[in-house]
């Protein structure tokens, strides 16, 4: 790598591990704490890269994003932030920065993005950042993979494509395409949502169009709309209008493996996945259940009055509930505990009345002495319908208890034969063929030699 590295950042470690590595890697390097010292460098025309971060001692690194485009629109900018939001990777992209990392990053993951960028020397638009003073936003998340759905979100506000959002029922699929279309330059244009009941007809189809304007419309669940419907979609898809809507779609269902089985059309899987984005389900990103019940907590309070707090016990409790209901189910269990914990402070046991007590470490469905397999699947379901309230639960549930309950069987069962698919198969009494088909079909790491029974 060869050029001139600006880093400005208050931390002192920060810093010095960024200067010794650029030097490592045959850059010049001049690092500051000082947003002033930044521009002063900027404008005496030193630098091929700047590396900065946001809130500073005497400013605010986005802010000063404009300014250098303005001064040296060639000079690329790496944003890298401990404010981790969606609203800090908007903000970044939208003030052309040239990427953004959040805090605490992957420092060979930097370097090589800093190489791109000084061999790319590419131009930014010199866009200001949009006037946020309120980060309002439900899409609370710290962890890595958020992180990353933050960047890809970002990258793509502005763009035309059409957008593919997987994720299971309550992980945040409609809360992305809403921020999509609010943070575009589509957004002062309708955001028209659409179900297959939507798509019923040419006349409704075009209807829905006319409607969405140059907006966006998001086709909600759309591994569930007919033959009909599908089809309906692909000739949307090519329709050439002037000023046409965004397109954008949800979907529960696996719709690459729906292509291979026949239940969804290939040419409109190819036509709307453009951009495929995967919401991850609450049980893969535990660390963000912390924020998420703050933000919960808080917006109860802002709505009703009621100030609540999670017992340190109460929020290990949550930490430890395998959430099948995603964010949705985490909010709505938030809520009633606000509503019915008569103290501040919600204790074990409310979580406990509600989620269920714990056994070895992890939530079970109050799963009492002797109660059987049927009646604790009876009361998760239960539970899983109640959190919807006067609605019904997304459509597929059938397929999707019986994955639920497969997976684990197969996984334990392999764990009893130590891997060895042959005594597996026929543990479970299926096939070995069958056997190896569910272990593809559930994406199931079979690890050989752990345990023999």
């Amino acid at each position: 790598m060869d050029g001139t590295v600006l880093i400005a950042d208050d931390d002192k470690t920060i810093r010095t591990i960024l200067t010794q590595a650029f030097r490592r890697a045959g850059c010049q390097v001049h690092a500051t704490a000082s947003l002033v010292t930044l521009m002063r460098w900027v404008a005496e025309g030193r630098g091929d890269l700047v590396i900065s971060d946001v809130v500073m001692p005497d400013g605010n690194g986005l802010e000063t994003l404009p300014k250098i485009n303005q001064q040296r629109p060639d000079l690329p900018v790496i944003i890298i932030s401990a404010q981790n939001t969606i609203m800090t990777a908007i903000q970044a992209t939208e003030a052309a920065a040239y990427d953004y990392l959040p805090k605490p990053f992957d420092l060979p993951d930097l370097m090589k993005r800093s190489a791109r960028a000084i061999a790319k020397k590419a131009e930014s638009r010199s866009v200001s950042a949009p006037e946020i003073q309120h980060e309002t936003l439900p899409l609370v998340g710290q962890t890595p993979v958020m992180q990353e759905l933050y960047r890809i979100v970002a990258k793509i506000l502005n763009t035309d494509m059409p957008v593919l959002i997987s994720g299971l029922s309550g992980s945040g699929k409609s809360l992305i395409a809403r921020i999509i279309h609010d943070y575009s330059d589509r957004s002062s244009q309708p955001f028209v949502i659409a179900n297959s009941v939507d798509m019923d007809g040419h006349e409704a189809a075009d209807s829905l169009l006319a409607r969405a304007k140059s907006g966006s419309v998001l086709f909600d669940e759309i591994g569930d709309m007919s033959a009909q419907a599908q089809s309906r979609l692909v000739r949307i898809f090519d329709a050439n209008a002037q000023t046409p809507p965004r397109l954008m779609a949800t979907s529960q269902q696996n719709l690459a493996q729906a292509v291979e089985e026949g239940h969804f059309r290939a040419d409109l899987y190819y036509r709307i996945s453009a951009v495929s984005l995967e919401v991850p389900p609450l049980h893969l990103r535990i660390d963000d259940i912390g924020p998420l019940a703050q933000h919960f907590l808080a917006k109860s309070a802002q709505d009703s009055g009621e100030k609540k707090r999670l017992d340190p016990l109460a929020f290990e409790h949550l930490r430890k509930f395998a959430w099948p209901g995603n964010v949705r189910q985490l909010e709505n269990t938030l809520k009633r505990l606000v509503a019915t914990c008569p103290q501040e402070i919600i204790q074990v046991s409310d979580v406990t009345s509600v989620l269920g007590p714990v056994q070895n470490g992890q939530h079970v469905a109050a799963l009492g002495g002797g109660q059987k397999l049927s009646e604790a699947i009876s009361n998760h379901l239960g539970r899983y319908f109640d959190l919807h309230g006067t609605s019904l639960p997304p459509s597929g549930l059938y397929a999707r208890i019986l994955r639920e309950v497969e997976r684990p069987l197969i996984e334990i069962a392999l764990e009893a034969t130590a891997g060895n698919q042959a005594k597996c198969a026929d543990l479970l009494g299926i096939n070995r063929n069958t056997l190896r088909k569910k272990i593809a079909e559930l994406e199931i790491h079979v690890t050989r030699g752990r345990k023999l029974m």
